[in-house]
């Protein structure tokens, strides 16, 4: 068995699309996924095969897994085995030490180098998804604002936090919303993007502070409001705090009862911060299949085999562009990346590392890519040639649904 390491890709059909062959015959998977092969799903299968050749050839560097649907039936599930002690070995910076590290003040779960923790965690199948994290911790918020256990999305999301120290807050920061924080629109001030991977970076003061949501908090403000689009980890983890306010449970076992369990996920890890709280800027391990299933969920309009998991209305908001011209060709919803490639839309979860997850409205198609590529050097980028292969028409004679 080769070694596993997702990036998730997701490719999703609209609405408009439940009519389209082979929608409405689509299984949901049980314990497994039903199998097939891209031709048999109109897929080509000679860009995939080149995708998986230059997987081999490193072209992409640490890939480690690869796991396509269609039509609700994997089609491609490629391992790629990756020795990371011997890759990490003698590896050090400020983001951690690899193994046989001589400093046992790094032996901890935010070590990004160290195999025990990373991309696995303790050698369990369950891989880092790193910030796809925020984009399925922003699916748990929208599913505890459907059940009225969070207050609508225009409301302030301050008053979550009445039990922190709230003296040095901004008072631009009380008119602050759901929807803000959502969309990375707070006002915080926050480097997290337009710095290197050192002690300036914010998210590394973060992630070394022992009370991340009063870390946070305690940021000074550089925006109103709604005004300015900056990446935000700490506004991420916000939503661990949010959902331990508002129902007094731990986000991952409120996810795991009203979104994991639901839709068959069973095995996950989610790290805590020093405060008990799940870590929700990066710290959900899953599966490759596993997220596959987050995708498909968004797929069919957060339907579940006849069960409504999301609220209704929810994969629209969380996949609208909230925010356009966030980066290059990528605009930004509710803690999801939307872009367009051959005039077609692409949602996507993205995440440290080379973790993706990606939904196209229009091929019924979800892609998970595992990888870890953290230890300096160039690796090329997956998402397009990957997105090109599920858009790309069947070869001529190929089998159709």
């Amino acid at each position: 068995m080769r070694a596993l390491i997702r990036v998730v890709l997701i490719i999703a059909v609209s609405s408009s699309a439940f009519g389209a062959p082979g929608r409405a015959q689509a299984p949901f998977p049980a314990k497994e996924w039903a199998r097939s092969t891209p031709a048999a799903e109109q897929l080509d299968p000679a860009p995939l095969a080149a995708i998986a050749r230059d997987i081999g050839a490193g072209v992409y560097g640490n890939i480690d897994r690869v796991f396509v649907t269609r039509h609700g039936r994997a089609v491609v599930d490629d391992t790629y085995p990756r020795d990371y002690a011997a890759i990490s070995r003698g590896r050090k910076t400020a983001i951690g030490c690899g193994d046989g590290c001589a400093d046992a003040s790094a032996m901890h779960q935010y070590n990004y180098f160290h195999p025990d923790w990373h991309p696995y965690h303790q050698g369990r199948r369950v891989h880092t998804l790193q910030s796809v994290t925020k984009s399925i911790a922003a699916t748990v918020v929208g599913i505890a604002v459907g059940r009225g256990d969070v207050s609508g999305f225009d409301r302030p999301f301050l008053p979550y936090f009445a039990d922190k120290d709230l003296t040095r807050v901004d008072a631009r920061l009380r008119r602050a919303t759901l929807d803000d924080l959502l969309t990375m629109r707070s006002g915080i001030e926050w480097h997290e993007q337009d710095r290197p991977l050192d002690e300036t970076n914010t998210t590394i003061q973060l992630e070394a502070s022992r009370d991340w949501i009063q870390f946070t908090l305690d940021q000074p403000m550089d925006a109103d409001p709604g005004t300015k689009w900056a990446y935000n980890s700490g506004g991420s983890h916000l939503m661990s705090g949010i959902i331990r306010s508002a129902t007094g449970r731990f986000i991952d076992d409120y996810a795991d009862e009203h979104l994991f369990r639901p839709i068959g996920i069973r095995e996950f890890h989610w790290k805590r911060t020093p405060t008990g709280h799940p870590d929700t800027e990066g710290g959900l391990y899953l599966a490759a299949e596993d997220l596959a299933r987050i995708g498909y969920l968004y797929l069919r309009d957060g339907r579940w085999d006849g069960r409504r998991v999301l609220p209704a209305d929810w994969v629209r908001r969380a996949t609208s562009r909230h925010v356009t011209k966030v980066g290059p060709s990528w605009d930004y919803g509710y803690q999801w990346w939307i872009t367009s490639r051959q005039n077609t839309d692409v949602w996507a979860g993205r995440g440290f590392g080379g973790q993706l997850l990606i939904v196209i409205p229009s091929r019924d198609a979800v892609a998970v890519v595992n990888a870890w590529n953290v230890f300096g050097g160039r690796a090329g980028n997956i998402v397009g040639p990957l997105v090109d292969a599920l858009l790309a028409p069947p070869a001529k004679g190929d089998a159709g649904r």
